[in-house]
């Protein structure tokens, strides 16, 4: 489907209140909940996959050959406009992190809770399902970012999950940006996996005040755990024994890998973790340009962050 077919559909808030369902192509649903908030559903040959509009946000992807999901969510996410989902692939941008100068911003950036508007739907030649969205120009973004640029996502769902995120300086002036795909990978627990690709990296461990040491192994979890591995573009993947699978994450654009998995004590203060041992389900690798990897973008110019998500069954 073509942008201009796309834009001439009835797809504005009162439409869906009345259908619900929007017939957008022929793998692919758009849907409203009670609340108002919006996702795309798509079932085509290979997989099934969530995404909400509310921050581009990529909630459930599950290829066909799989029985368990690959993307973790918790069972008490909020599906609230302005807040965050718990799980999937939030999107972090402009800033990962809490912002730097204003703690009234939106942690991690405003991008994953603006609204973000679909300008093309079209299929691969594997079969897969490519989905472009731009994020919605609204005053909540104006007043956490005031300089103009673009920022489109191309989300392409298939026997793998690809995302890119693209940003594009409208601005006279060069500006700075940390970004991160802060995804929640499903796993059987995480006493059952390691995670290999990062060895020999070095990394700064939030656990020990930002101390920087090189990682020389594995990783492995017995607690909360949240590093962030500097100067690292290379692939890496979660081993899972218990799924009897591996999760392959590889990258482009992207400089800086985080792994994080809260432990128990710290999901228990957080409202929308879900049950008490529902943590354990999950770990996040986060693609991601932060600390000293966030990136300079010239005025003209566009940076492209990419990831993508691959099951390998043992």
């Amino acid at each position: 489907m073509n942008t201009e077919t796309l834009e001439a559909s009835p797809l504005d808030a009162n439409t869906l209140q009345t259908k619900k369902r929007l017939k957008l192509h022929a793998h692919v649903m758009q849907t409203q909940d009670e609340s108002g908030l919006q996702y795309l559903e798509v079932d085509n040959p290979l997989c099934t996959a969530r995404i909400a509009l509310q921050g581009a946000h990529v909630m459930a992807w599950q290829p066909k050959f799989l029985v368990q999901p690959v993307l973790w969510l918790s069972s008490n996410a909020r599906y609230v406009k302005g807040r965050s989902i718990r799980g999937g692939v939030p999107i972090c941008w402009p800033w990962f992190g809490a912002h730097p100068t204003d703690s009234t911003f939106c942690p991690h950036g405003f991008a994953r809770v603006i609204p973000w508007r679909v300008i093309d739907v079209d299929a691969t030649p594997t079969g897969a399902t490519r989905i472009m969205l731009e994020m919605a120009d609204t005053p909540e973004a104006k007043r956490q970012l005031s300089y103009p640029y673009t920022l489109v996502a191309t989300i392409t769902v298939g026997r793998r999950l690809r995302v890119d995120l693209a940003t594009t300086n409208q601005a006279d002036h060069p500006f700075v940006i940390s970004e991160a795909f802060h995804t929640y990978l499903n796993i059987s627990d995480i006493a059952n996996v390691k995670i290999t690709g990062l060895q020999d990296c070095v990394y700064s461990d939030k656990m020990l005040k930002y101390e920087r040491h090189v990682e020389h192994n594995p990783l492995t979890f017995d607690g909360e755990f949240d590093r962030v591995f500097i100067n690292h573009s290379s692939d890496c993947t979660v081993h899972d024994k218990g799924y009897n699978r591996l999760i392959h994450v590889s990258k482009s654009g992207s400089d800086t890998t985080v792994v994080w998995s809260p432990g128990a004590e710290k999901s228990a203060q957080m409202a929308d973790m879900g049950a008490p041992d529902e943590w354990r389900k999950m770990v996040c690798v986060e693609t991601t340009n932060a600390m000293d990897n966030m990136v300079v973008i010239n005025p003209g110019r566009t940076h492209v962050i990419s990831a993508e998500y691959a099951v390998e069954t043992l």
